[in-house]
């Protein structure tokens, strides 16, 4: 959805988390009341993973060329219509990349136990173990496969520990294990 007819919280709301019934009756029926934003501290856990990431356009194409290739060969689609495929999922991605302006962003990672944390400067998305599907590992970096949608992280924007840690949880995740091991 492109657009809303709510009104916007104002931020952080501390102490109550709604309005009074007599503050609410004053917005108007159109008018929803701001909602509580609980600030989110990163966890304190020794196998938590903590990064920044910004995309560049052949980065992205990049990730985005190798997992078409992989979804197109899973799926047994031969030459012609694999090549056709193959372009016309990367030239969408390219655009979509482009009209979101993800080249732009600095997105902020929080890796552990309990999942993922990306935040950003339009908000904070959190994703369980249970929605990462498969962890892939490209020429590039590592591709977490969700069950909506992806979500590349660059070799560039991890130190050694942190690769090494990167292909551990991809292990754990192809055992079928939810969450780290050693916990």
């Amino acid at each position: 959805m492109l657009w809303s007819n709510r009104t916007r919280a104002a931020g952080n709301v501390d102490g109550d988390a709604a309005l009074a019934d007599e503050d609410i009756a004053d917005l108007g029926a159109d008018a929803m009341p701001a909602a509580f934003i609980p600030t989110v501290h990163p966890p304190a856990a020794s196998h938590s993973l903590h990064f920044w990431v910004r995309y560049s356009l052949v980065e992205y194409l990049g990730f985005m060329w190798e997992h078409a290739g992989y979804l197109i060969h899973r799926r047994r689609v031969r030459f012609p219509a694999g090549l056709y495929l193959r372009i016309k999922s990367t030239l969408s991605a390219a655009l979509h990349f482009v009209l979101l302006g993800r080249g732009k962003r600095t997105y902020e990672f929080q890796i552990d136990q309990h999942g993922i944390v990306r935040t950003s400067d339009t908000g904070v998305s959190l994703i369980e173990w249970e929605d990462v599907v498969r962890i892939r590992t490209y020429t590039k970096g590592f591709m977490l496969v969700l069950k909506r949608g992806t979500l590349p992280i660059p070799f560039r924007c991890l130190s050694a520990d942190e690769i090494d840690a990167m292909r551990g949880i991809a292990g754990a995740r192809a055992e079928g294990e939810l969450q780290f091991r050693g916990q």
